[in-house]
């Protein structure tokens, strides 16, 4: 299962990186590139809630499979359009959203099953070995896009992802992978009812409630930081590809390095502290991205590295906090949900920081991000429930959605 999603990612990665470049080439604008940013994401908080409890009733195995096939064959439609040169910016859009709802179903599906697999014990570890995965790919898919794209034409790199995921497709086939015990599904249930018994179960846990309004917040300040990143490249570097290519790459090593360290040490036994610090890095990162130019190149490639660590101590942790918290048939349902409703702010971000950027220069607005996170993520330190998350256990009442008891003092 770990393989099939290294061999996954890279395509991913490649048509992302080669998708973006082309936009910004083609384009030169913050807008269209924030557009495209936004398309991807829109579709998975709409359908999100929709999508988690059709991943707790149904087989995750066949969802990663058949999630997996629909987006290749959406790249596939892409690279008949590049060859038939008859592409245009509103057909990417449209590719981006589709894709997106392929990993909409894919992204919970996988994130659920590791917790049927892997023993509570070693869940930081699995998603320590999980965030060195993202990192390996991080540092050989961006350079990997740059070079097929100075060597193929947009056709050729795009196929890339249809290969890779036909790889990815074989390794799972032969897998068996548990589905949980059904203990909050009703049989005859709806997709309605489920979708809102995981709404109960979230609101009833206030510390889960907590930890999606942090991510919610720093949403807004997150996706433009993500996705103008290429404009940032283009406008302060020279357009260089490679030089694109390498600082995603130094993201890619910090990521290892730190998902390496969790793997075999599995982090400090409160997860939430290794989540806000995390935090504060990516803020000072962001700072220091807006800075750069041809002078601090090498600087700035320092920056991406301990970015990807910040990026580590947050997602590693959140991810194993959440197999151990949340009870694994409502898995499916709360990933979503948070997914979803934390996703509101990243589109509004980025409809605001496109023509922002424009405006008065894509650098202020990594500067303004990176103040942005590390004055929320103080804030977050003087929340109680958040702080004790790790301790906060569901009660039957709070599954089924019955009479709540009095909160104890």
């Amino acid at each position: 299962m770990w393989f099939s999603q290294a061999v996954s990612l890279i395509g991913t990665v490649v048509v992302e990186f080669a998708l973006a470049w082309y936009l910004t080439r083609e384009t030169g604008s913050a807008t269209v590139l924030a557009t495209a940013m936004m398309v991807a994401l829109i579709p998975q908080i709409l359908l999100g809630p929709l999508i988690g409890p059709l991943v707790d009733r149904w087989n995750r195995k066949k969802i990663l499979i058949f999630s997996d096939l629909a987006i290749a064959l959406v790249t596939l439609v892409l690279v008949i359009l590049f060859l038939t040169k008859s592409i245009q910016i509103w057909h990417i859009y449209v590719a981006m959203a589709l894709r997106a709802i392929g990993q909409a179903f894919h992204f919970p599906a996988f994130l659920a099953s590791v917790a049927t697999v892997v023993p509570p014990k070693h869940l930081t570890r699995a998603a320590g070995l999980n965030q060195m995965l993202q990192g390996v790919v991080g540092i050989a898919s961006p350079p990997l896009g740059a070079l097929l794209m100075e060597l193929l034409p947009m056709q050729g790199v795009l196929a890339v992802d249809i290969g890779t995921a036909a790889i990815g497709i074989g390794f799972i086939l032969p897998l068996i992978i548990p589905q949980p015990e059904h203990t909050t599904l009703k049989e005859k249930s709806s997709i309605i009812g489920d979708m809102m018994q995981g709404f109960r179960y979230l609101i009833a846990r206030r510390g889960l409630m907590m930890l999606m309004w942090l991510f919610m917040l720093l949403g807004f300040f997150t996706a433009p930081a993500i996705s103008l990143f290429p404009i940032l490249v283009n406008n302060n570097l020279g357009g260089e590809v490679m030089k694109l290519g390498w600082l995603n790459s130094a993201f890619g090593v910090g990521t290892i390095a730190t998902g390496f360290l969790l793997g075999v040490v599995g982090g400090i036994k409160k997860r939430i502290y290794m989540i806000l610090m995390g935090f504060i890095l990516i803020g000072i990162t962001q700072i220091a991205f807006g800075f750069t130019s041809e002078g601090t190149f090498y600087w700035i490639l320092v920056a991406a590295l301990f970015c990807g660590v910040g990026i580590s101590l947050v997602d590693a942790p959140f991810l194993a906090l959440m197999n151990s918290v949340v009870d694994k048939d409502m898995q499916g349902r709360v990933f979503s949900l948070i997914n979803s409703i934390s996703g509101v702010t990243l589109p509004v971000g980025l409809a605001v920081a496109g023509p922002l950027a424009d405006a008065i220069g894509v650098e202020w607005i990594y500067i303004i991000c990176g103040i942005a996170f590390i004055v929320i993520t103080f804030l977050a330190f003087f929340s109680k429930s958040l702080m004790n998350l790790e301790k906060q256990k569901p009660t039957e009442n709070a599954i089924t959605g019955g009479p709540q008891p009095s909160p104890p003092a």
